[in-house]
């Protein structure tokens, strides 16, 4: 098996696994009520304007994880760069998207 194959499928099943977690507790928690206040720790009982606060405070993380990685693996710069702007696109379009969810929510209570 070549080398690169080793870190391949271990990401792969992740991400497999992750979008199965995230499509189950979708429809578990689809039409209940969400929490707009307190600590909760499961994200899918959450309001959209606290999933977007969430998202929002994933961002000094973030930085942090990408200073690590930089350090500490070594990664190609173009790898690098990659990873790095694959994170921060899809945190900021997922707290975008929460953002547009959580005003159009708040028009349709008024």
């Amino acid at each position: 098996m070549a080398e690169n194959e080793i870190f391949i499928i271990p990401i792969l099943i992740s991400v497999a696994v992750s979008i199965i977690i995230g499509l189950v507790f979708s429809k578990i928690y689809k039409g209940n009520d969400k929490v707009d206040e307190g600590f909760e720790l499961n994200y899918f009982k959450l309001s959209y304007r606290r999933k977007m606060i969430r998202t929002a405070m994933l961002f000094p993380f973030i930085v942090i994880l990408l200073i690590i990685v930089y350090f500490f693996f070594n990664w190609s710069l173009i790898v690098f760069v990659s990873f790095a702007l694959l994170l921060l696109l899809g945190t900021t379009v997922q707290m975008l998207y929460n953002y547009n969810k959580w005003k159009k929510e708040a028009g349709r209570k008024m």
